[in-house]
């Protein structure tokens, strides 16, 4: 600005120093871009009492403004607000600013190793806000280490849960327990009774892959989730032992069942150590798409896919009970759970997934387009329950099987409010809803 003004420009960042500029005949007056609202009123109602003659001209960024109104509104139900982003950034330094003019006790911090714990022992509520150029990963860091802070001053057996939570969800034994879960909720639904074998193949089966899938994924997580990447990146060796162990037993275990559901099984795995690797020769095609994971949102179908065909699908081969039009439409609720979770993940990933250079469903489709997408989904998925139920295509389990489309839509549409954000909680919480499909599989069992 200073530039275009060819020497006749003044900067002032303060009342006092405005009232000791000369009267002009003529005067422009313009805010930097990331300018406090706030002040730059002050300065427009000065003009307008002293030298009415001036012109002057709104240019903050409109996100600028959106973000420091949100700023003063989250102040007034918060006793602390963190501010994340560079300590040279005019951006956040005036976000901190306003957290103080408001009256809360405010850190401006640049990552999770500058917040002070021992000053926020008596907080009740903490705010989070950021500067704009602040990277989705360091608000999670944040986030995640706030989120544990809390428990300190919890009941014991309420900490240890909290504690145990990111282990389970970094070696996905938690998730692979839900896989096992879903399973028994579909082969009950299909009205098949011998359901250890099959829960145990998914159980193993889905252990193997996403501990491979973190494997080969971990750049996009150095963004997306730096602590996972780190994780992998320590354990790499013990991490791939358990995958081969887990996916060679797997193998098996179909093989005891049957020749057919061990060569889906085999099948299945192939494809999925194939995932990342070029399996298109150069000589025959040299364009883009030589990899499965290039083709876009390839990732979210295939894992819906296969979580569905080995929750579903490798029962119905092995128990001679099934019907095929049972199978049919357990596949349909299994696959579009399985969708919905893995997409909702996506969108929570977008940041670092745009990054490195992957093209999932939510960065073709656009965040809010692919909310709508999963609401609609789950829509479709508690229907599917409840009209098999109805007309017998399925057991009478479909109806409380309709509790988990339900759980997924209420905690996606918390998050998309604002009510949860990113970090160990909610991913626990979305992966809670495929052992509350097995322990409400257990209670219909019973009872």
């Amino acid at each position: 600005m200073l530039g275009y003004a060819k020497g006749k420009g003044y900067v002032i960042d303060n009342l006092e120093d405005l009232n000791s500029l000369p009267s002009f005949d003529n005067a422009v007056i313009v805010a930097q871009t990331t300018q406090n609202k706030l002040f730059f009123e002050q300065v427009k109602d000065w003009a307008e009492r002293q030298y009415p003659h001036y012109k002057q001209f709104h240019t903050i960024c409109d996100a600028t403004t959106r973000r420091q109104a949100e700023v003063q509104r989250l102040a007034n139900d918060v006793d602390t607000m963190i501010v994340v982003g560079g300590r040279d950034s005019g951006n956040t330094q005036r976000l901190a600013q306003i957290a103080k003019q408001a009256g809360v006790q405010t850190f401006h911090v640049e990552d999770e190793s500058g917040l002070d714990f021992d000053k926020l022992t008596s907080t009740h509520n903490i705010g989070i806000t950021a500067g704009a150029s602040t990277p989705n990963w360091i608000i999670k860091r944040i986030y995640r280490a706030l989120e544990i802070f809390p428990f300190k001053k919890r009941q014991r057996w309420y900490n240890l849960l909290f504690t145990l939570q990111r282990p389970l969800l970094l070696t996905n034994i938690y998730v692979s327990i839900g896989a096992g879960s879903l399973c028994y909720a579909c082969t009950r639904l299909q009205g098949i009774s011998d359901n250890f074998p099959n829960v145990l193949i998914s159980i193993l089966y889905v252990q193997s892959m996403h501990i491979l899938n973190n494997l080969i994924g971990t750049k996009a997580d150095r963004y997306n989730d730096p602590d996972r990447a780190s994780f992998y990146d320590k354990n790499k060796i013990l991490l791939s032992l358990l995958a081969f162990i887990a996916g060679g037993v797997g193998l098996m275990t179909a093989y005891t069942i049957g020749l057919i559901p061990f060569i889906v099984l085999l099948i299945m795995s192939v494809l999925g150590l194939s995932y990342d690797f070029k399996i298109i020769p150069k000589q025959f095609f040299s364009g883009r798409y030589r990899k499965i994971r290039d083709i876009p949102g390839s990732k979210t179908i295939l894992i819906a896919m296969a979580w569905g065909i080995v929750t579903s699908v490798l029962p119905f081969m092995f128990a001679a009970e099934s019907v095929f039009t049972s199978t049919i439409w357990v596949f349909l609720w299994s696959t579009s759970l399985v969708f919905a979770r893995t997409a909702f993940f996506d969108i929570l990933d977008m940041q670092g997934d745009r990054i490195v250079g992957k093209e999932t469903i939510p960065i073709l489709l656009g965040e809010k387009k692919a909310i709508r997408l999963l609401k609609a989904i789950l829509l479709a998925n508690f229907a599917i329950l409840i009209i098999s139920a109805l007309f017998s295509f399925l057991t009478s389990l479909g109806f409380f099987l309709a509790i988990c489309p339900v759980f997924v839509f209420i905690v996606i549409s918390a998050h998309d409010r604002g009510y949860m954000l990113p970090g160990t909680r909610l991913e626990f919480l979305v992966e809670t809803n495929f052992v509350l499909a097995g322990f409400a599989t257990l209670i219909w069992s019973l009872f």
